[in-house]
């Protein structure tokens, strides 16, 4: 009886997990294809494309993402094709160098905007590819891999920059002044090289300014994310071994969902380890995960949740 009973819950908890899996739609890119995935668990959309750290759902339903290390490009969503393509690395006066983009926004009127590492600079373009405006950004430590990652203009038309190679994540003004920055702490550790769980640093991956003007940033190898006052006081976070039976690794996108909860990706984790994280902020309780690591594999670093 025992038995039984053991393996009733087993199976209760194998049908709880299920509609857990199911609780959010979401388009997200691994192993070399990028996918729709139902609230269902099940592909609904995909085409092969590979690595991306930037990925935005336009009005149309079209897909905005990188394309190889240096183009942004639209995909429409009902032929699978490249319907637009900027290629940073030969135009605008970067013919030459070294250039690779690992942010990018569209902004209203068709604009775009891009963060190109290399050149180190923000650039709107409108839909030609015509130059509209540019700002010059502030790298301690240049390197075309490493100089930003995720960028977003704020409503006040400021830019809010990760830069990756930094660990500093800063905010411009439309001339290009840094109006705010902070320093992703370290916590008095050794940085560790690596991509993994082991790994450790503070190479920032995303930022987000939230309505009570606070900012969440996501730490990357830092493994978790933080919240700071304009201040810079660290008001909440979440560390690598907060959350029961979740390692986070290389913490990446961060959403805010109309219910407040957060979704946070977890990339380079490892097979046992989930992708995404859904979290109610207040109590750190997981609510959702997606645990895809045998379609979607070990680097996932960019996600959009679609419902």
């Amino acid at each position: 009886m025992k038995l039984r009973g053991c393996v009733f819950a087993v199976l209760a908890l194998m049908q709880l997990a299920s509609t857990v899996q199911a609780q959010h739609r979401l388009v997200t890119q691994g192993n070399g294809k990028l996918a729709v995935v139902g609230r269902d668990g099940k592909i609904e959309w995909q085409m092969p494309w590979e690595g991306i750290h930037d990925l935005h759902v336009l009005a149309s339903g079209n897909f905005m993402v990188q394309q190889g290390s240096n183009r942004v490009v639209e995909i429409d969503r009902d032929t699978k094709q490249v319907v637009w393509t900027y290629d940073a690395a030969k135009s605008n006066g970067n013919a030459g160098q070294a250039v690779e983009v690992h942010a990018f926004q569209p902004l209203a009127d068709g604009k775009v905007m891009i963060a190109e590492s290399g050149p180190g600079r923000i650039i709107e373009i409108d839909r030609a590819g015509r130059l509209l405006r540019q700002l010059k950004l502030s790298v301690d430590h240049p390197h075309p891999h490493t100089d930003t990652r995720l960028a977003r203009q704020l409503a006040s038309g400021n830019y809010l920059v990760c830069h990756e190679g930094d660990g500093v994540v800063r905010e411009y003004d439309a001339q290009g002044k840094v109006v705010w920055e902070y320093t992703v702490p370290l916590f008095g550790k050794e940085p560790k090289p690596g991509h993994g769980p082991e790994a450790f640093g503070n190479k920032c991956f995303a930022a987000l300014r939230l309505d009570n003007g606070k900012t969440l940033i996501s730490t990357g190898n830092g493994h978790g994310v933080l919240e700071v006052t304009p201040e810079k006081e660290i008001v909440w976070q979440i560390q690598q071994n907060d959350l029961p039976g979740i390692t986070l690794a290389w913490v990446t996108t961060i959403e805010v969902l109309p219910s407040g909860n957060y979704v946070i990706g977890n990339c380079h984790a490892g097979p046992d380890q989930p992708l995404l994280v859904e979290i109610e902020p207040k109590t750190k309780r997981v609510v959702w995960t997606f645990n895809r690591f045998d379609t979607f594999g070990n680097s996932v670093s960019n996600s959009k949740i679609l419902d």
